[in-house]
């Protein structure tokens, strides 16, 4: 019903930056959150930035580790959310994947997660 398609991951050096997107698609009425998690390797799955959509107003969330080096945006009309990584370091090495709550008619609706996307922080 609804898909979540992420790019920009890659290999970059300690201190460096990324952009990583998400776009959703399919059976989408609303959005109520958007964001991302990580899972590194032999580590539970943790969130990592989340904007939430209420009263028309966006608040954001972020685990402590990366608070002042990521930025998380959204675009509703694109159904897309952001996520710029500056600052980047060894231990922010994992799989990122986009999550979104879907509202996808009348009382029905999920939480959906992209395929996740490789970042490597290594020199």
């Amino acid at each position: 019903q609804v898909q979540l398609v992420e790019s920009g991951g890659g290999l970059v050096q300690p201190g460096g930056s990324l952009r990583l997107s998400c776009a959703a698609s399919g059976r989408i009425f609303s959005i109520n959150t958007m964001g991302w998690y990580r899972q590194a390797p032999g580590k539970e799955r943790e969130l990592v930035a989340r904007i939430t959509s209420r009263d028309s107003t966006n608040y954001t969330d972020s685990t402590d580790s990366v608070k002042g080096r990521v930025t998380i945006s959204i675009d509703s009309a694109k159904n897309s959310v952001y996520l710029q990584m500056n600052s980047l370091k060894p231990e922010d090495t994992a799989v990122y994947y986009c999550y979104a709550m879907v509202i996808t008619g009348w009382g029905t609706g999920g939480d959906y997660w992209g395929q996740g996307t490789q970042v490597t922080v290594s020199s």
